[in-house]
């Protein structure tokens, strides 16, 4: 509704700057207009009234360079309103609006601009040559995670080398707080173990959080800024590093078949469990991945710091999945929960649902 409301705002400003433009040319009596208007004068409010409608429809269109348009269109405008201030003083509200929203936008695009440059460093520049994960590729794991892998289908499908993946949910920032909607997409990496996740989420409505976390070279930072534009957190530093590869270590369920890569050692304590320990820029992290008798990874525990006031501390963490489905041909946990099992009691801080996912491209 705001977005709809703020699209006429910006059209119809434009529209009335053509009144301007038929007072100076004499093709209509514009009694509002009382000031005396030259041709000249009135082409820069046509110039003003055309560039604020194309920034309008861009804006419409959710192109979101659409306010590289309007900063001059604004400044025009409002020299223009200056110059007639008795008859278009009322006008300096709508470019005031228009204002916010370049800043919005501003933002927005700043923090975008900053995730693609990211990613570009990030991802592949072109993907191995092709190979078929075999059922002899599973021989050195336990006997459990060779179900697991076998139940998901990885075995003569491509091995996996990246993976894009799209999701939706919602999320606490703290306990007893309200819920946040929220859309993903995710990129990772295999070969090199890593990620970059980028978020939108609506604390309120108009009111929106973006966010980046990521695991790359061996280091991890989740970067939040309300409105794209006011940090609210930007954790760094070795306990972030930490939780970061146990993230990593957790989301193997999506590309199963990165329990076969060499920086990951399993473990088998029963029927239904193995621990995996991964070790990557010399840091090591542990987890207890659980599976049901059908071979469904069904849940992953470990210790991992909890972000306080006083400190981080380390806390049991858990995600237990709850729904399963299929992409590109491989069964995997489609929707999960996390939870910080806290002395005060359960923290279930994201509900969270994968609608999407490709491999070996983008």
């Amino acid at each position: 509704m705001l977005r709809i409301f703020f699209f006429f705002v910006l059209l119809l400003h434009g529209l009335i700057h053509l009144m301007g433009f038929a007072k100076a040319f004499k093709y209509a009596e514009v009694s509002q207009l009382t000031g005396s208007f030259t041709k000249t004068a009135g082409l820069f409010w046509l110039g003003a009234a055309l560039l604020i409608t194309v920034s309008a429809v861009l804006f419409f269109l959710k192109n979101e360079v659409w306010w590289m348009v309007a900063v001059p269109a604004v400044l025009l405008s409002q020299i223009l309103i200056f110059g007639q201030w008795r008859d278009a003083k009322f006008g300096t509200v709508a470019n005031a609006l228009a204002l916010i929203g370049i800043v919005l936008a501003y933002g927005q695009w700043s923090f975008n601009s900053m995730v693609n440059k990211e990613l570009a460093a990030f991802l592949p520049k072109e993907m191995p040559a092709a190979t078929v994960l075999t059922r002899d590729m599973l021989t050195p794991l336990p006997p459990v995670v060779q179900k697991w892998l076998e139940r998901s289908g990885v075995v003569g499908k491509p091995v996996v080398h990246t993976a894009h993946i799209r999701q939706r949910g919602d999320m606490l920032t703290k306990p007893g707080g309200n819920r946040m909607p929220f859309e993903a997409e995710q990129w990772n990496t295999v070969h090199q173990p890593g990620f970059i996740w980028r978020t939108t989420m609506q604390a309120a409505p108009g009111i929106a959080v973006v966010g980046r976390d990521k695991y790359v070279g061996g280091r991890g930072n989740m970067l939040i800024k309300l409105l794209a534009l006011v940090p609210i957190a930007d954790a760094k530093g070795p306990e972030t590093d930490q939780g970061s590869l146990l993230r990593t270590l957790a989301e193997i369920c999506w590309m199963p078949g990165a329990a076969l890569r060499d920086y990951i050692r399993w473990e088998q304590p029963d029927s239904l469990s193995a621990k995996a320990t991964m070790t990557h820029g010399g840091i090591t992290a542990s987890g207890i991945f659980r599976f049901d008798i059908s071979g469904d990874m069904v849940s992953f525990e470990a210790r991992r710091y909890y972000d306080r006031k006083d400190g981080p501390t380390l806390e049991n963490w858990l995600v237990t999945n709850t729904g399963f489905g299929e992409f590109e041909g491989i069964r995997m946990p489609v929707k999960s929960a996390v939870t910080w099992k806290l002395a005060g009691g359960d923290f279930t801080w994201l509900q969270l649902e994968i609608v999407g996912v490709e491999y070996n491209g983008w």
